[in-house]
């Protein structure tokens, strides 16, 4: 499998993995290029197309390509004083490009929105060009932001809405010593046969190979206290979300109510889904409001996982580190079947590759942490996605806030009743993952474009936000 666990959790902001963080990354790889001529340049330009130019105000691309020529990287950004550089680049309409070379930055002419124009190879291009004094163009790059962070750039995109069968073994690097090589969920059980081994297992030896495992573990275990600290936040913080909505942030009273029964209105049978919201809700509106959150695997799906495995960590009080490593692992071995075999992105696949994906692997996770076989915890992801397909991404305002939040809820319950219907059975099924990942391939190239993020359909076009 041509992908590491941190391929499907990255540490990041919000708003959104595919329109956040992937321009700031492809900002800094640009800026690496660049370095040799940095002393030359006069004046940089970036250029926005497709589901970047279209949603990119609502969901912030403007200020994360703004931080990455600052020198700024998603995982290390500060959150608190990011819109504070932003705004005073506009102010002062200087830019110390990486940091260091400051040179002249009109926004208006600088960063410029194609919102009738796409790059062929991907809905979520951009492309970065730097001039010296005598406008002679240094370098030019094109990038491609693919879903949950990852960058490609023009030598390295290849369109992922492609025949799967034409993708098979064309990314698999040479198998290390010790790895486990599967690029399909039926190489992965027979895998999981032979060894005697969990995914959990499976996953990690192959982590090992690139990182070692103690290595691994600890970036695991960081990814898990970053969603937890996110969780926490959500839950303590109240007032109104940004970007026009208006949108009051309900996550602290929908926990105080969870918690207390709502005064006894509700039987302590709801409990459980109510918790599960409460928790979804916090991380996402953590990642509206341009907080710190892990892909999941992407921004706008970050709810899901994090929810499932608090609870379980909740309820499970004697569940200590090796269970939020089985389960993530677990998780995050199940992501990477739909990165490659299909795609994570919302401009590719609508919502169905992001709320419909991260519900596979967390319902994956929770079965595994509950003692379900590697057949049990297959059906888990399956039931989980077959649910989900077709569904459509049309944000309001091109924000992250509606209906992106609640749908995090919905995938988390969703997913609990996944893994609990995977366990009442002996693990056989009729449709594989393998199958449903196709389908949802097969979908996402069949749904109009007007439904993958560009809030030019749906309820983005339907409901009056002003």
């Amino acid at each position: 499998m041509p992908f590491s666990i941190f391929d499907v959790f990255r540490i990041g902001i919000g708003p959104s993995s595919s329109h956040t963080v992937g321009p700031m990354l492809a900002v800094n790889r640009y800026l690496r290029a660049l370095r040799p001529q940095l002393a030359r340049v006069a004046r940089v330009r970036v250029d926005l197309y497709g589901s970047l130019a279209l949603t990119g105000v609502g969901h912030c691309t403007d200020s994360a390509v703004l931080l990455g020529l600052l020198g700024e990287e998603p995982h290390l950004v500060d959150p608190a004083l990011a819109q504070q550089r932003v705004a005073r680049v506009r102010a002062e309409g200087r830019l110390p490009l990486a940091g260091t070379h400051e040179v002249p930055f009109d926004e208006a002419a600088d960063l410029l929105f194609h919102k009738r124009e796409r790059l062929p190879q991907h809905p979520n291009g951009m492309r970065v060009t730097a001039f010296d004094a005598s406008g002679a163009v240094l370098l030019a790059r094109e990038y491609f932001s693919i879903g949950g962070g990852a960058v490609k750039d023009e030598d390295e995109i290849r369109p992922v809405l492609r025949p799967a069968a034409a993708q098979d073994g064309a990314d698999v690097p040479e198998a290390h010593a010790g790895q486990c090589p599967f690029v399909s969920a039926a190489e992965l059980l027979a895998w999981c046969h032979r060894q005697r081994c969990s995914i959990a297992e499976a996953v990690l030896r192959n982590e090992a190979s690139y990182h070692g495992a103690a290595d691994a573990r600890a970036r695991v275990l960081e990814i898990w206290h970053v969603m937890r600290d996110c969780v926490e936040r959500g839950l303590h913080t109240e007032g109104v979300l940004p970007g026009g909505l208006n949108l009051k942030r309900r996550a602290s009273s929908l926990y105080r109510q969870a918690r207390d029964g709502a005064n006894g209105r509700l039987s302590a049978d709801f409990a459980m889904m109510d918790i599960l919201s409460a928790y979804a809700i916090a991380v996402n509106e953590e990642n509206a409001a341009g907080g710190r959150v892990v892909t999941a695997p992407t921004n706008g799906s970050a709810g899901v996982i994090p929810a499932v495995l608090m609870y379980y960590t909740g309820a499970h009080p004697q569940a200590g580190e090796d269970a939020v490593m089985t389960f993530l692992l677990t998780a995050a071995g199940i992501g990477m079947l739909y990165k490659r075999n299909a795609s994570i992105s919302a401009a590719e696949m609508g919502c169905q590759g992001e709320i419909g994906v991260s519900a596979s692997m967390a319902a994956a996770g929770l079965a595994a942490v509950l003692g379900g076989t590697p057949e049990q915890v297959e059906n888990a992801a399956e039931i989980a996605m077959e649910h989900f397909l077709g569904m459509t991404c049309d944000p309001l305002n091109g924000l992250v806030q509606v209906p992106c939040i609640e749908r995090n809820s919905m995938g988390a319950i969703k997913a609990v009743n996944a893994a609990r219907m995977s366990l009442m059975s002996d693990g056989s099924h009729i449709v594989s993952l393998d199958q449903v990942i196709e389908t949802m391939r097969q979908t996402g190239v069949d749904m109009q474009s007007n439904y993958k993020e560009t809030s030019l359909g749906g309820l983005a076009v339907n409901v009056v936000s002003c």
